[in-house]
């Protein structure tokens, strides 16, 4: 195909079956600390994603929006975790509107994996007790009654979202956050219907989204962000890899019969992870920074010399490198891949279905 005709093609409109984007150039979560200590939006932000929407993309997903005070990832960033939020969204939503993109918010709750350790509150909540693996941050196992307290918090955000008037939203499945921490067969140690074979791991993921479909209805767009391989080795030696690809292409299959309509396909059960991003890690950056967080975990120390001494520096910035060297571009193709040809064997088994059949279908 000639690069002319990739172009055509990222200049099409794409099609969802509650939404219809103009092109297929999509800006992900990204921000800075941009917003309130409080959670209260600022103009800067909503400045910082008109710059992407008047920049000509289809559609921008937002930073991460807590939907719970205890699942703050990092702070300074917008959330929905009250009705008091609703406003702001709407001027976001109305301004990118005007710029011509469409605007999905991304829920979010951070768990035991905290961007800056003791947010609020000093030990997050998880579906384990065991330390996050990088910084050391603490964290509480979740009770049945928190899980119930948390399925609502995503439905009461998606709800806000829907208010607001934006297109849809995103829930943060990946990178180590919460509901990874319940998905993942190395984090997840629970003894009961949370943990343990991977439908009772799947459990949390599923309810969230249920009881989301249930608060927003079916006719609005609903993605999910996930991580289909977790490569926790490529993070730390000793950790054992996680989930595999074929189990979370199990995951997805129950997720899109639970009412996602679109994957947002990522990589690894932590952040930063060698694979996200991916590249050279600037680790004399990250050493002049690091010092905020020595006192947030019990490794917070262990990682401040580790990247300040010889020969421990090269060495962990040549581990950390050799993941992604060289395939910095396009590094989860595969697995977005691996999707798609499951579900094309999923219909080519469907007898009597035309190939013409079923790419119509996926345009409607």
């Amino acid at each position: 195909m000639s690069t002319n005709s990739h172009a055509s093609v990222v200049f099409e409109p794409l099609r969802f079956r509650n939404l219809t984007v103009k092109n297929r150039v999509f800006r992900s979560s990204l921000a800075g600390r941009f917003n309130n200590y409080d959670g209260t939006g600022t103009r800067t932000h909503i400045n910082w994603d008109l710059k992407f929407a008047r920049g000509g993309v289809g559609a921008i997903i937002s930073s991460n929006a807590p939907v719970h005070p205890r699942g703050i990832i990092v702070p300074n960033y917008a959330h929905i975790d009250r009705d008091e939020t609703i406003p702001f969204w709407r001027e976001v939503a109305d301004e990118v509107h005007d710029a011509g993109s469409k605007y999905l918010v991304q829920l979010a709750f951070s768990g035991r994996q905290r961007d800056i350790g003791g947010i609020v509150y000093e030990k997050g909540w998880s579906s384990t007790d065991k330390p996050e693996p990088i910084h050391g941050l603490e964290c509480i196992r979740m009770t049945k009654a928190d899980i119930a307290e948390v399925v609502d918090a995503f439905a009461q955000g998606a709800r806000r979202a829907r208010e607001a008037g934006v297109d849809g939203i995103e829930i943060h499945g990946c990178n180590g956050y919460l509901i990874t921490q319940f998905l993942s067969s190395t984090i997840n140690d629970r003894k009961d219907d949370y943990g343990g074979s991977l439908e009772n791991r799947a459990r949390f993921a599923l309810e969230v989204v249920r009881e989301v479909r249930r608060q927003i209805g079916d006719d609005f767009h609903l993605q999910f962000k996930i991580s289909p391989v977790e490569h926790l080795r490529e993070l730390l030696p000793w950790l054992r890899n996680g989930n595999t690809l074929d189990e979370s292409l199990q995951v997805v299959k129950w997720l899109k019969e639970a009412g996602v309509d679109a994957f947002h396909v990522s990589t690894g059960a932590a952040f930063p992870h060698p694979r996200n991003p991916p590249g050279s890690m600037p680790l004399a950056d990250l050493a002049k920074t690091y010092d905020s967080m020595i006192s947030s975990g019990i490794h917070g120390f262990r990682n401040y010399v580790l990247m300040r001494t010889w020969p421990f520096k090269p060495i962990m910035q040549w581990y950390w490198e050799r993941a992604s060297k060289g395939r910095e571009e396009g590094i989860n193709l595969h697995d977005a891949h691996a999707g798609d040809d499951a579900e094309d064997q999923q219909r080519a088994e469907i007898p009597g279905e035309r190939r013409e059949d079923r790419a119509g279908a996926e345009q409607q």
